[in-house]
């Protein structure tokens, strides 16, 4: 069985590049794990994951913050804002599929958007909470 966190990133990415608004956006299915090197603007990256034991006295469990990476650039703020709407609209409360585990909730705790210091490209950031829980 794999570990929950790479179910869960797998099943994100899953539904992130066969969204048509999300393609739309970004121009393409351009969800990465690592930035390809000169990767076109808008695109979307996979970004840090912390995972705690949620497990109680009687069943297993884990949470996990995701973080999200939005990259725009000619579209400003208002490209910036748009793709994370979309994003935010498909993973928030996502039932998810993953296999060997159950996705309890996934939710959005927390949203920025940005321009970067001495660059003319804007960053969002999306970071989720899931909990998730192994099928008996």
């Amino acid at each position: 069985m794999a570990h929950p966190s790479a179910e869960l990133q797998t099943s994100i990415f899953q539904a992130l590049t066969t969204d048509p608004a999300v393609i739309s956006l970004l121009g393409g299915p351009k969800v990465f794990d690592r930035t390809p090197e000169r990767a076109n603007f808008p695109y979307l990256t996979l970004g840090r994951t912390a995972v705690v034991d949620w497990s109680t006295g009687t069943e297993d469990g884990s949470e996990h913050i995701l973080t999200l990476h939005v990259w725009a650039k000619g579209g400003g703020k208002k490209e910036t804002y748009e793709i994370m709407d979309k994003v935010s609209e498909k993973l928030h409360d996502a039932h998810l599929p993953l296999e060997g585990h159950n996705l309890v909730n996934l939710q959005l705790q927390y949203a920025e958007a940005r321009q970067e210091p001495d660059s003319p490209a804007y960053h969002g950031i999306l970071r989720f909470r899931a909990v998730t829980e192994p099928i008996a």
